[in-house]
């Protein structure tokens, strides 16, 4: 089929779907750490915790909404369910911060909010991905500058996010966190309305057939794999992959001490079930029996990847958590008379990923036709170390600084700058991977697989946030210790540059294991 030079009318649609969304999810996040240690009271050491299990298990539902998906609802559907489910997530925020001053009512009404955000992300999430690749043809090489079109919208949509909810709700006044929270919500309907309304007249595929639409019971790319297997077989699968996550959860949740152990006396139960899940499920798939060599190799792929991508994303997450403490509190926000709001940090990484992903677009287009792009794996490495290199860089803003001394605007600046190149050589490279390596029978429980990994990536990041340095306390982090902020930055500059020198060294063979892709 001969390729337009144009894009299909679709991906516009995603991209305004994605970019509510996203709205939606960051003009939350840019509030919910300041809204709980300065409205609900809760310590850094515990509002880094909550953080780090919500952010964890909305990356890990998009498993069960890419199963349903692949094997109920389609996708379309699944889209349309998960932002009407988050919509009504974000209202019981903004109830939780209207009743702020009864912190029992408070709370609740906060986990019941989260609750429906996780569980209508883990339906958004995967499908919204997974439908971009399946606007163009197999070969057509329009895909890779696709879902940077479609990163982009991830990114308008987060920059608006702090701008507009923390104008409105962080404010220095905890009473004003709930007019952030309804701003969030708005955002969340507006995309929902959006993509009911147009989604029949243009998401569909290179032939004209509707995309995303609930799945018949085999596919015409299925009928060139081996066969499907029996109902028992695939019940059997189910159980394993059910009691390997309990029991390996279990293992995980003992509290093993210089006494022997105890039956879970402080597990962290969502960790705990984060991290089993993350080792049982891709487990369960590539040991699917009606998987080909090459399937397997693939998908080995990106597990692989998925694996590094967790060292990127721990340290990356900071921006929301740890990050979000070092500008409100050590950060000199004033510009003339005005003190910039703390929130509006968290745009400064989109606004620069707008700006500079149509340069970095040009750049591998540029190196491509002259033979030299790196591979995809190379890229995630080029990605991970330049993370490393944005804490490096602050790191050495803050060193030798006494406690409660702020530091200029600049250091926290470049940070988010060098990290911004560092996630345009990794995040939209990763999502085009996992569609062109997944069997397309399994593309959306893949693309929940590869959120997977940002799952786990998110719950460590919350137990890494846990670290941040207090005035007179000394932390240990496998035996590393953390005296000050120095200290603090630093460890994550060892973590990412050694992941980066790693996958850096392994990216020829992973590429040939990749074959033609």
């Amino acid at each position: 089929m001969k390729h337009t030079k144009g894009h299909p009318k679709g991906l516009y649609l995603l991209f305004v779907t994605e970019m509510w969304e996203r709205f939606s999810y960051y003009g939350m996040r840019a509030l919910f750490m300041l809204y709980m240690v300065q409205a609900l009271l809760f310590d850094k050491e515990t509002a880094s915790q909550v953080y780090g299990s919500y952010t964890g298990l909305v990356y890990l539902t998009p498993l069960i909404g890419g199963y349903i998906a692949d094997r109920y609802w389609g996708n379309r559907r699944s889209i349309v369910v998960g932002a009407l489910t988050m919509a009504i997530g974000q209202f019981l925020l903004f109830l939780s911060a209207c009743f702020f001053h009864e912190i029992a009512l408070a709370k609740y009404l906060m986990f019941c909010g989260l609750g429906l955000l996780i569980l209508g992300n883990g339906f958004f999430k995967p499908n919204i991905s997974t439908m971009v690749g399946r606007l163009y043809t197999k070969d057509d090489k329009r895909k890779d500058a696709a879902f940077t079109i479609f990163y982009m919208g991830v990114n308008v949509g987060s920059t608006l996010a702090p701008l507009v909810c923390g104008l409105v709700g962080n404010t220095g006044h905890p009473e004003d966190f709930k007019w952030g929270f309804l701003a969030s919500c708005i955002g969340m309907l507006l995309g929902a309305t959006v993509f009911q309304i147009l989604k029949n007249k243009y998401i569909c595929g290179p032939d004209g057939e509707p995309v995303g639409m609930p799945p018949t019971k085999y596919t015409q790319a299925d009928k060139n794999t081996p066969e499907q297997p029996s109902k028992s077989k695939a019940t059997q699968r189910t159980t394993f992959m059910v009691m390997g996550t309990l029991i390996l959860t279990l293992l995980f949740a003992v509290d093993w001490n210089a006494s022997g152990w105890s039956v879970f006396a402080n597990t962290d139960w969502i960790g705990a079930l984060i991290y089993a899940t993350a080792i049982i499920i891709p487990l369960t798939i590539i040991t699917d029996h009606s998987l080909t060599g090459t399937e397997k190799m693939r998908i080995g792929v990106i597990y692989i990847i998925a694996f590094f991508v967790i060292f990127f994303w721990a340290a990356y997450e900071q921006a929301g958590a740890s990050l979000t403490f070092f500008a409100d509190e050590q950060t000199d926000r004033h510009i003339g008379n005005w003190e910039m709001p703390a929130a509006y940090f968290q745009s400064f990484n989109p606004i620069m990923i707008v700006t500079l992903a149509p340069v970095f677009a040009a750049i591998w287009s540029f190196l491509g036709k002259r033979g030299l792009e790196p591979s995809s794996p190379r890229k995630q490495a080029i990605g991970l170390f330049l993370l490393s290199m944005g804490y490096l860089y602050i790191a050495f803003g803050v060193k030798d600084i006494e406690p409660g001394v702020k530091v200029s605007m600049v250091w926290l600046t470049g940070l988010y700058l060098i990290h911004t190149m560092g996630e345009l050589c990794l995040a939209p490279i990763g999502l085009s991977l996992v569609y062109k390596l997944s069997p397309v029978r399994f593309s959306s429980l893949m693309m929940g697989v590869w959120y997977l990994s940002t799952s786990a990536a998110n719950k460590f990041a919350g137990v890494l946030s846990g670290y941040y340095p207090e005035h007179g306390t000394v932390r240990h982090f496998l035996g590393y210790q953390i005296e000050n902020l120095y200290d603090f930055f630093m460890l994550f500059v060892f973590m990412s540059g050694t992941a980066a020198l790693i996958l850096f060294v392994i990216s020829g063979k992973l590429q040939k294991m990749m074959k033609d892709v």
